[in-house]
């Protein structure tokens, strides 16, 4: 069956009088209202549904992201435990190069024979009172202070870079004193606290913590 429309005729329609129309706008009408009510059916029917689809489906991607995010680790699971085995290896070698307690006597032998071998003349050599740094490690101080040529001073502050344990020299200052330099410095060596003084630092600190609380 052929179905012409006359696109002329439809517009001029009277909507009041529906009845009058010809059977082809009825059709049309007809074909429109069971469209509209399947759309209005999906959208209030089938929301629900479609609003779990969504959240499934969210819910996948975000399983989807997890699961590379894992295979990923998997993946670097090796390099990751090379990487913390040199880490480990690294913070060992640099742990060695801090005197333990009782290495302190000696360190503090070995900076004083540096000076005394470019020369120097040891003015002051005081080491302070230890302290504690962050609950770890025990920093030792010592003053000094030491005369002689420009050069000897440069090569004594390299010697004490070059000790085979940890020791900075900071605050420095250089001063003429007659015909020689005289240098003023603090020399800061560390320690590593042992198991039985870290948890003596502990139980001292306990209090302290409780008492903030």
């Amino acid at each position: 069956m052929n179905i012409n429309i006359d696109f002329d005729e439809l517009k001029n329609l009277n909507p009041q009088t529906p009845g009058a129309w010809p059977w082809t706008a009825k059709l049309l009408a007809c074909g429109l209202i069971f469209f509209v009510i399947v759309i209005l059916g999906a959208v209030l029917h089938w929301q629900e549904q479609w609003d779990s689809y969504q959240l499934i489906r969210d819910e996948e991607d975000g399983l989807k992201k997890t699961f590379m995010e894992k295979k990923k680790d998997a993946i670097n699971l090796d390099l990751m435990k090379k990487q913390l085995k040199e880490t480990e290896e690294s913070f060992g070698a640099l742990l060695k190069q801090l005197p333990n307690k009782s290495e302190i006597a000696s360190l503090l032998t070995d900076i004083n024979q540096a000076g005394l071998g470019r020369g120097l003349l040891f003015d002051l050599f005081r080491p302070g009172t230890e302290r504690t740094v962050k609950g770890t490690f025990a920093e030792k101080p010592i003053a000094i202070r030491v005369t002689g040529g420009y050069d000897d001073l440069g090569k004594f502050s390299s010697d004490i870079a070059s000790l085979p344990r940890i020791v900075t020299l900071t605050q420095i200052e250089i001063n003429l004193s007659g015909s020689k330099l005289s240098m003023d410095a603090q020399a800061k060596t560390y320690r590593y606290l042992n198991d039985k003084e870290t948890a003596e630092q502990a139980k001292t600190a306990a209090p302290q913590g409780g008492g903030a609380q």
